[in-house]
């Protein structure tokens, strides 16, 4: 869940297209559906979104095609200006900003890596990844350090003379997400940027990303329409459709219990043993006499699956990152998601 005080911080934003779109949401009653504001002449892009984003944490934003998500991710990077509500960086309105305090902030504070790479074809690799750092006016050594820097991070060390047209799909992404970083973000921006990858590279990326984000520490909404993607990435999940957002939790609640038949749809197919942790299972002790080891928190149930089947206990303690016992397990709900309900 997010902190306190959130890194990106969304309310009841709105993003309407059409004519005079401030002036309609003015006046409209509150409440319109999508389809309702449409008849109207109106598209609702964005509609009446809050959600608030942790600092460290990964939101994944995904919905179908038509949905809203990057518009909305658009709105929180201010590429775009939203028609009502508040977006907040760091307790800023950036609706406040003028053009100057923007372009800083988002040079200061922003990486964003799209589905296009946009690499510059007649520029090297480690022209390419030091480019942001040459509009910044870093100096030409300095920049040249920190992109090599990156380009070491992303596993590219050896290619920083490519040019783009010598490098894959995967390791052009690779130049993408480097120059991203060169920057050294608090918040990354991503739209769907694994999406146009064949499915053994696409992979190979997720686990180059998992990486990173263990080792940088960023906060990150990342785009995506594959929910498989979102399942693997994920500390929450953002489910759009029609502009709002339908349910946003962690992938273990999203899986055990859809809030709207939409979300149960994106569901029904999943392998919930694959997805749901141990510590998605927790309930309070309540008296509950825990004895023997504690289970990882983290661990999944299919990880679990022999433990769970051989063990007699009838709850299991259940322990954190910390190696504190965060509560209690009760087996059976565990083997019910394992081997379905009795």
């Amino acid at each position: 869940m997010p902190a306190q005080d959130p890194v990106i911080r969304c309310r009841n934003v709105w993003k309407l297209f059409g004519h005079s779109p401030k002036n309609y949401l003015e006046t409209a009653k509150g409440g319109r559906s999508f389809d309702e504001i449409r008849q109207d002449g109106y598209i609702a892009a964005v509609r009446d979104v809050s959600v608030d984003v942790g600092k460290g944490e990964m939101l994944v934003i995904m919905g179908l095609s038509g949905s809203g998500k990057s518009t909305l991710v658009r709105c929180m990077s201010r590429l775009v200006d939203i028609t009502g509500g508040e977006i907040a960086v760091d307790g800023t309105d950036i609706m406040k900003l003028d053009e100057r305090e923007l372009i800083q902030l988002r040079r200061r504070k922003m990486g964003m890596v799209f589905q296009s790479f946009g690499l510059l074809p007649h520029r090297t690799v480690l022209e390419n990844v030091a480019f942001p750092l040459e509009m910044r006016g870093q100096d030409r050594h300095d920049r040249r350090e920190r992109a090599l820097e990156v380009i070491k991070l992303v596993g590219l060390e050896g290619r920083e003379e490519y040019y783009p047209r010598e490098l894959s799909g995967g390791q052009q992404q690779r130049v993408g997400i480097a120059r991203s970083l060169a920057i050294e973000p608090d918040i990354w921006f991503l739209d769907e940027p694994f999406s146009a990858l064949d499915p053994l590279i696409r992979r190979e990326m997720q686990d180059e990303f998992l990486r990173l984000r263990g080792m940088l520490g960023k906060t990150i909404v990342f785009i995506t329409h594959d929910f498989d993607e979102a399942l693997r990435l994920a500390d929450r999940i953002a489910i759009m459709k029609d502009g709002a957002i339908e349910q946003c939790d962690t992938p273990d609640k999203i899986v055990l219990k859809p809030a709207t038949p939409y979300v149960a749809k994106f569901t029904e197919d999943v392998e919930k043993s694959r997805v749901v942790h141990a510590g998605g299972l927790v309930v309070p002790v309540n008296g509950y006499a825990l004895e023997g080891a504690p289970v990882d928190a983290g661990a999944t149930i299919l990880q679990l699956a022999r433990q769970l089947v051989n063990d007699t206990r009838e709850v299991l303690p259940v322990q954190g990152k910390d190696g504190a016992i965060m509560g209690a397990m009760k087996r059976q709900d565990a083997l019910d998601i394992l081997l379905g309900p009795v």
